[in-house]
């Protein structure tokens, strides 16, 4: 019964079905399932299949919303009984996402940004042309777990390297997993200054994110 369920939440991912969630994740909480592999088994089983459809062109970003309405919907009902202490577990983490300083383009961070949101981290979007000192200032502001950058143009990337470069001044650079992505940015750039992670994909970022916080928290 549990294996049905869990397809059921899937399915209302990849379906973009918010009623069908909501369906979905009561019958779960009815069966005495647990809510945390809810989630793994079902919900981010679904978010992967439409993160793999994006990346080949086959889903756009308003059948990413739309898919991210129907996994709240679920995580809303299903964590709904959960204490303080297991609703953190649940959640993927917090993310600091923003657009660097002098860029101000920002589809790929808006896409990005609904990508972990749909994977179940908390999301603070900075916007656009984010001065360096705000980043830092706000990373220790909401405790976040992952900064994570983007740039569309070359000339900006520099403010990447100061990011990192911001973080080992202040002594904080162990505290932050720090990801970069954009058209110019490279694994190599991202290597070269010390940057945690580097993904071309917006569903790799997910995925990555997860794994990078796992490891820092020994998991």
């Amino acid at each position: 019964m549990s294996e049905a369920i869990y397809e059921k939440l899937k399915n209302s991912i990849v379906e973009m079905d918010p009623s069908l969630a909501e369906e979905a994740a009561n019958e779960a909480i009815e069966a005495g399932l647990d809510p945390l592999e809810c989630i793994s088994l079902g919900l981010s089983k679904g978010m992967a299949v439409m993160g793999d459809l994006f990346d080949v062109g086959e889903a756009f970003v308003p059948d990413l919303m739309m898919a991210s309405e129907a996994f709240e919907t679920a995580i809303n009902i299903l964590t709904s009984a959960l204490s303080v202490e297991e609703k953190n577990k649940a959640s993927s983490g917090k993310v600091i996402i923003h657009t660097v300083q002098g860029d101000i383009h920002d589809i790929g961070k808006n896409i990005v940004s609904v990508m972990l949101s749909a994977n179940n981290f908390e999301v603070f979007d900075l916007g656009r042309d984010v001065p360096v000192p705000l980043v830092i200032k706000k990373a220790e502001e909401y405790g976040v777990d992952l900064i994570c950058g983007s740039a569309l143009m070359t000339t900006t990337m520099a403010s990447m390297k100061e990011i990192v470069n911001s973080l080992k001044e202040d002594g904080i650079r162990d505290k932050y997993i720090v990801m970069f992505g954009g058209a110019p940015v490279s694994a190599k750039w991202c290597k070269e200054i010390g940057a945690d992670g580097y993904t071309d994909t917006a569903a790799e970022v997910a995925a990555m994110a997860k794994d990078l916080i796992a490891m820092k928290r020994g998991a």
